[in-house]
């Protein structure tokens, strides 16, 4: 492992920027050809933290040293509240802070993917293959890939038990998971935990075997400062390392960096929006309007809060247990779902609201899968520590708005059921909401990240897409944006799952281009 010296110069056939989720899996896959020379780099360090792999403890993780803690703009549809958005700074990236469910998606989730580029290998079906690839089920003759995909039915909360009966009463389908192409229903979460520990994409991909081998190199606190652009192509990356400047010159650039420092990266190096890099005092080599825009995430309103008639044991895996899909107004109706409720065991509040102590209360989360509602990235200078304006726009389409009335009713209509009774005692939040107004009021201050930002290098074919459907930065000849940044709208679900198969995807075309040659 080299970290690299002041004034290094070094040279490779491809440079992955990132070492999160997508950068982790291209490193151990495009690394399986001994003749090609790979070297990625990563601004933070290994992951060291015990607690990273302790599931129960991710939410303690947010603020420490390994995350980037980046802070949007005040935000009109949250109550004027700027809201932390946590991004891993470390081998693993935002694997190892976030909650590990793992859902693939629903299929309608993926043909505005297939419809935007024009390339069936971003539909549900064109992706299939990435997905098996990826995953191992823990259920013989299941996948078999590196990431563990844990069913968690036998570890779940009773109370987790109790909101699933209740879901399914009122008329939800009982599903085997989330990961089968239907995802309206109740079902445990998969997620990527084994015997009891986290699993990351460092764990799963970046395992002794791949770092032993001699054309992989990981360079950690290495910190991309600069694209160095000659004609249509990057020359060299200009990276701050630990003891120095260093330059790295690659045939082929692959920008991991996510859906924030990714666009940053560009328009720090002179590509994107011109009236942007003109207020950042950035020359302008190629504008590229949309790049920073189509900005998306999802929200949980936290929550619907109830204390409890009796101690609730504290959840065996990371407090999330349960999320169930559904259409808006409907527990019956099938198809794409809309709105999600979550059974949170225990009392998961936004900062607004005072949560009672462990055991004492239990909240039902709800938000919107799909929302409408689009955001930008700006950045305010040249180099990276220059502050980023984060401005996801939430809450800013009535639709939006509609839809989480209707995901608070839902969740609200779980929490008085029959099944819940057990350990219902009384309701809490929201308390009695009279008006239109009252609702909305109290959804601005219970919205929380669900953090899922995406969308700011969108792959398409129209001309103002700043991606192609082959994952390159149209601008450029050698530099291929892979991270969640190029999706064009998010999935129903956490899409660390599809993150991770838009990276083998990548991959699997590399090394087939590869055998042809």
């Amino acid at each position: 492992m080299s970290h690299g010296q002041s004034g290094d110069k070094l040279l490779t056939d491809i440079l992955i920027i990132g070492g999160g989720s997508a950068g982790g899996l291209l490193a151990a896959r495009l690394s399986e050809d001994p003749a090609r020379k790979v070297l990625m780099i990563e601004a933070g360090d290994e992951a060291t933290d015990p607690d990273i792999w302790d599931p129960a403890a991710w939410p303690a993780l947010q603020g420490r040293s390994y995350d980037w803690d980046y802070v949007t703009e005040p935000q009109a549809g949250t109550a004027g509240r700027a809201h932390h958005w946590a991004r891993g700074r470390l081998v693993g990236g935002s694997s190892c802070l976030h909650a590990m469910g793992y859902m693939r998606g629903h299929p309608d989730d993926f043909a505005p993917w297939a419809e935007a580029t024009g390339d069936a290998r971003w539909s549900w079906e064109g992706l299939l293959p990435a997905f098996e690839a990826n995953e191992d089920h823990e259920v013989e003759g299941r996948d078999h890939g590196p990431l563990t995909v844990h069913r968690t039915d036998a570890e779940a909360s009773p109370l987790t038990h109790a909101f699933i009966a209740a879901g399914a009463r009122l008329g939800l389908p009982r599903l085997q998971g989330h990961n089968e192409g239907v995802m309206v229903g109740v079902t445990p979460n998969s997620m990527n935990i084994r015997d009891g520990k986290r699993v990351m994409v460092a764990d799963a991909w970046l395992t002794p075997e791949v770092r032993a081998r001699k054309n992989l190199t990981i360079m950690t606190g290495a910190l991309a400062r600069r694209l160095v652009l000659t004609g249509n192509a990057v020359e060299h990356v200009e990276i701050i390392g630990r003891d120095g400047p260093v330059l790295i010159t690659a045939e082929k650039v692959l920008l991991c960096a996510g859906s924030l420092e990714s666009p940053a990266l560009l328009m720090r190096s002179g590509i994107g929006p011109r009236d942007v890099l003109d207020a950042a005092g950035v020359e302008c080599l190629f504008d590229m309007p949309e790049l920073g825009r189509n900005m998306q995430d999802h929200l949980l309103g936290a929550g619907n809060l109830y204390a409890t008639r009796k101690h609730l044991p504290p959840s065996r895996l990371q407090h999330s247990e349960s999320m169930a899909y559904m259409r808006a107004g409907s527990f019956t109706e099938g198809g794409q779902p809309e709105i999600v409720v979550g059974c949170g065991v225990a009392p998961i509040v936004s900062e607004r609201f005072d949560a009672p102590a462990p055991g004492a209360a239990f909240s039902l989360l709800f938000g919107v899968t799909h929302p409408t509602s689009r955001g930008t990235l700006k950045i305010t200078g040249a180099e990276p520590g220059d502050r980023l304006i984060i401005d996801p726009a939430y809450l800013s389409t009535e639709r939006d708005r509609d839809l989480f009335r209707a995901a608070l009713e839902a969740a609200r209509t779980i929490g008085q059921s029959d099944e819940l009774a057990e350990w219902r005692d009384h309701e809490i939040l929201p308390g009695p909401l009279g008006t239109r107004e009252e609702i909305d009021t109290f959804i601005a201050n219970a919205a929380i990240t669900h953090h899922h930002p995406s969308g700011t290098c969108r792959m398409g074919k129209d001309d103002s897409a700043p991606v192609d459907a082959d994952l390159r930065l149209k601008a450029l000849d050698n530099l291929f944006v892979v991270d969640a940044s190029v999706m064009p709208n998010l999935t129903a679900g956490p899409i660390h799952a599809a993150v991770l198969a838009i990276a083998e995807t990548f991959a699997r075309t590399m090394l087939d281009t590869q055998k042809e040659a």
